[in-house]
């Protein structure tokens, strides 16, 4: 991999400088991507972005940027998106900062202030090589800036027409993924946790993960499969629990519930009744388990309340240390609280209802 450092003054850069929102944005007379596809979009606040001018109009040192180089001679920005379109945005009259006490636009600077910007050497590597190579110096330097996430990250490796479409469905503000599941999906769509979420969903349909769909799919030419799959989701979601409650539903994990479940037959009458009556169990300690819980009756989605170690000495005692399966002595702390009556039969955890039983008697009794 060939990596060069260059100085390109601030008005090569904001040449051509179009922002198309999460449409996209460019710069250098219209050759330099400064938001390609595995970029996050503008996160800098205020104050962040304030400084980056601030720095540049000081004629202070700002940190390098890197760039890579495409075979057709366009660049992507690989680090330094963000203090490329705070420059961009500030050489455009977007915003004002405070110089000399008072509020400034770059329109409103002298001739000789706006030729020290234009003038100003950004320090950029350009970085010429595979996209494996190009990726992995992409990690490296992201260590020290604000962190990608995850699917950012991947969004890197398996650009493409299929990745394109894809963002338009999950990775937009307002995007048709927010329009129909934005109340069941937890993230948000411009830090690509809705497409991540939608993307792992399918993939386990296929037993296989993310990064594995993504390489499949990297040269689709549309993204209908995700989709449509996403949108069948979410139909048997509102289908199957058709009141919505939104601190127990959002950011489940629906889509692996559907790949497991959606064959089963559910009434969602009774469905519904029954999460009324599990909600008002004081034994639920993981209330946002209830709905796993009701596809597939493993209790251990709900969190059942244990016996407190009050309610366990008293059992203990009462048994003289006896197990009442096998009716062997043994210490307390070799044998375990159990329900007498098991809770989905009605039992409480109350101290009526516990006893002890040795550890092999209560394997064998969660096993039966």
């Amino acid at each position: 991999m060939k990596i060069k450092l260059h100085e390109i003054p601030v008005r090569d850069v904001v040449n051509g400088y179009i922002d198309s929102a999460e449409n996209g944005v460019v710069g250098y007379g219209g050759k330099l991507n400064i938001r390609p596809p595995f970029q996050r979009e503008f996160i800098y606040k205020e104050k962040q972005r304030n400084e980056v001018v601030n720095t540049v109009m000081k004629n202070f040192p700002l940190n390098v940027m890197y760039w890579v180089k495409s075979d057709d001679g366009t660049y992507e920005v690989l680090d330094g998106q963000q203090r490329t379109i705070s420059i961009c945005q500030y050489a455009n009259d977007d915003f004002s900062i405070v110089v000399d006490g008072y509020a400034r636009k770059f329109g409103n600077l002298t001739q000789s202030e706006q030729e020290q910007i234009y003038s100003y050497p950004l320090m950029i590597y350009i970085c010429e090589g595979t996209d494996k190579e190009k990726l992995d110096w992409f990690k490296i330097i992201n260590i020290a800036g604000e962190q990608l996430t995850a699917q950012e990250l991947r969004n890197a490796v398996y650009t493409g027409e299929w990745l394109t479409e894809s963002k338009k469905y999950f990775s937009k503000t307002q995007c048709p993924a927010y329009q129909i599941a934005g109340d069941y999906l937890s993230g948000k769509a411009i830090r690509q946790n809705y497409l991540e979420t939608a993307i792992k969903w399918i993939a386990a349909r296929d037993g296989i993960e993310i990064e594995d769909y993504m390489s499949q799919h990297q040269h689709d030419t549309n993204c209908n499969e995700l989709w449509l799959y996403f949108q069948t989701v979410i139909n048997w979601v509102k289908a199957t629990f058709p009141k919505y409650r939104g601190k127990l539903m959002k950011g489940l994990d629906w889509g692996i519930y559907y790949n497991k479940y959606a064959t089963n037959s559910y009434d969602p009458k009774q469905l519904e009744q029954r999460i009324v009556e599990l909600l008002d169990d004081e034994d639920i300690s993981n209330q946002k388990g209830i709905y796993e819980y009701l596809l597939d009756g493993n209790e251990k989605h709900l969190n059942i309340r244990t016996f407190s170690s009050k309610m366990s000495r008293t059992a203990y005692e009462r048994q003289k240390g006896i197990c009442p399966k096998c009716g062997k002595h043994f210490e307390i702390e070799e044998m375990q609280a159990d329900h007498i009556t098991p809770w989905s039969k009605g039992g409480k955890t109350i101290s009526d209802n516990c006893q002890m039983l040795c550890a092999d008697c209560n394997r064998r009794k969660s096993n039966i």
